[in-house]
């Protein structure tokens, strides 16, 4: 049984397609930790996945539509979200991110202006406006914990990340901005949590994920965070164990980050150098 740290707590899900998502985990941890929530995504996302199947894992969480590039649904969102819940919000995990350029196979150097806009607004500027919206609302109690998902592509050159590595960038720097503000204003923490390449339906779009994952995982000292990981690391971080925490890029990678070479790669690229010498 979980530990209730979330108890009487209640908080917004953003993003949650399919069991395989790092948002669906999170809910389901939440629930178990003792919160209300409600679950959002844009309106072609619920009728693409099964949130629906999510919502009755969790108590019969009410599910509202939101388009996190329209601030009209936004506001719609958070004003339901308070009359469902019954009072402000206490924690946020923003878990939005697509890019038309990489579902297209468009490739970086040749980019689609118009495609890149939509991934920087979809992937990155929704989180801004996600803030803004609670803040105008005054929707988040004092002390609640906004979480964006983010990936090491903003930090580091990644082939095949595309555009969304620009967005990551951009998300991480929201973070840093807003969090400053929102601190001051309301004491609301704001972080991103980087996350170790995982296999949901929005990573495995990536060209070259399939490699880069056993990479990853050879790479990392303690192996690849799970989904499963992640939402127990979301957990602490809407928590009040972790309240004086904020503005902070937190990297949840098994070690990966900071990892310049290990020696299972070393002896994996041996292996392929000694079978290239001898074919």
């Amino acid at each position: 049984m979980a530990h209730q740290i979330l108890q009487g707590k209640k908080g917004i899900i953003f993003g949650a397609l399919d069991e395989r998502s790092i948002a669906w985990k999170t809910a389901i941890a939440a629930v178990e930790a003792g919160a209300q929530i409600v679950l959002t995504n844009a309106p072609i996302a619920l009728r693409m996945g099964k949130i629906n199947e999510l919502s009755k894992l969790c108590n019969d969480a009410p599910v509202i539509p939101a388009d996190a590039t329209s601030m009209e649904d936004l506001e719609k969102l958070f004003t339901q979200s308070m009359e469902a819940l019954g009072g402000k919000v206490d924690f946020v995990l923003h878990s939005i991110g697509m890019s038309p350029n990489v579902r297209k196979n468009i490739d970086y150097t040749n980019t689609n202006y118009d495609n890149f806009h939509k991934t920087l607004d979809i992937s990155a500027m929704s989180l801004h406006r996600v803030l803004q919206t609670a803040m105008k609302l005054d929707a988040l109690n004092e002390w609640a914990s906004v979480i964006a998902l983010s990936y090491i592509a903003a930090q580091r050159a990644f082939p095949g990340y595309n555009d969304m590595a620009d967005a990551k960038a951009l998300l991480e720097s929201i973070t840093r901005s807003f969090g400053y503000q929102y601190g001051f204003a309301k004491k609301v923490r704001v972080n991103t949590v980087s996350q170790s390449p995982t296999i949901t339906t929005a990573g495995s779009g990536v060209s070259g994920f399939d490699s880069f994952f056993h990479y990853a995982d050879k790479m990392s000292p303690l192996g690849n965070a799970t989904s499963e990981d992640c939402a127990s690391y979301c957990i602490s971080l809407f928590s009040d164990y972790t309240r004086m925490v904020t503005m902070q890029n937190l990297f949840h990678d098994g070690g990966f980050s900071f990892t310049g070479v290990s020696h299972l790669v070393i002896e994996e690229i041996n292996k392929l150098a000694a079978e290239s010498a001898n074919s």
